[in-house]
């Protein structure tokens, strides 16, 4: 595939709503070339491309290409969940480092495109939770600019923990209060679905991982220093 072409292509939203549909293993199996095919190949094709860009960025960023590495998983764990449904309509890759804490995505379900910056408290020694969620508290202004430069373009919004449970909020956790109990930020940008097959679409990944990155710095590198 020349690196021109356009990438997906309108096969892999039909397969996520059909595989919505019936979400079993015996259609799954039926269905698997179908698969590799329109979702799986695309995404690696996506990771060539997107791979040297990322390095430019942060050379950390694993790119093995495996899944839980580069590639989020099709098969649900069911164990503890209420949906009993095995696979997910959805897949993401992403760039991250060997320590975890944050990321930087790119995801095609059966009705959306998305593609940003995003990071969860994962244990008490997640890099959000010992570096962000201080940061957070003490950087409001870097916090509130950020917000001036990518909020018309980029939807955001966090978990805060009540109660013992995870609750979405909407918007930028500006105060110190809200980093207090933040337990995961999202920023993200949506696309049409027309984006992810016309050809550029992996450059238009580029440019909005180049824009988020100072998040993904701000929660996890040890490095990152307070600018105006």
């Amino acid at each position: 595939m020349a690196a021109t072409d356009g990438i997906f292509t309108n096969e892999i939203f039909r397969f996520f709503r059909e595989l919505a549909r019936n979400n079993r293993k015996t259609w799954m199996d039926e269905n698997r070339d179908r698969y590799r095919d329109s979702v799986v190949a695309p995404f690696r094709v996506l990771l060539d491309r997107l791979t040297p860009f990322a390095h430019k960025l942060n050379p950390n960023f694993s790119a093995g290409g495996r899944v839980g590495e580069n590639f989020s998983r099709i098969n649900r764990d069911i164990r503890f969940a209420r949906d009993k449904s095995p696979y997910r309509t959805q897949m993401h890759l992403f760039f991250a480092e060997p320590s975890g804490g944050g990321q930087l995505y790119v995801g095609l379900s059966a009705e959306a495109v998305t593609c940003g910056f995003r990071a969860y408290r994962e244990s008490r020694t997640s890099p959000l939770a010992t570096l962000g969620r201080e940061r957070g508290q003490q950087h409001s202004q870097w916090i509130a600019q950020q917000r001036q430069e990518l909020g018309r373009k980029y939807e955001s919004y966090w978990y805060a923990s009540e109660k013992g449970e995870w609750i979405k909020r909407s918007g930028w956790p500006l105060k110190p209060e809200d980093w207090k109990k933040l337990q995961g930020w999202v920023v993200r940008k949506k696309f049409a679905r027309s984006a992810a097959i016309r050809a550029g679409f992996d450059r238009e990944v580029a440019v909005a991982f180049r824009e988020v990155y100072p998040l993904y710095s701000f929660v996890t590198s040890p490095d990152w220093k307070f600018h105006r």
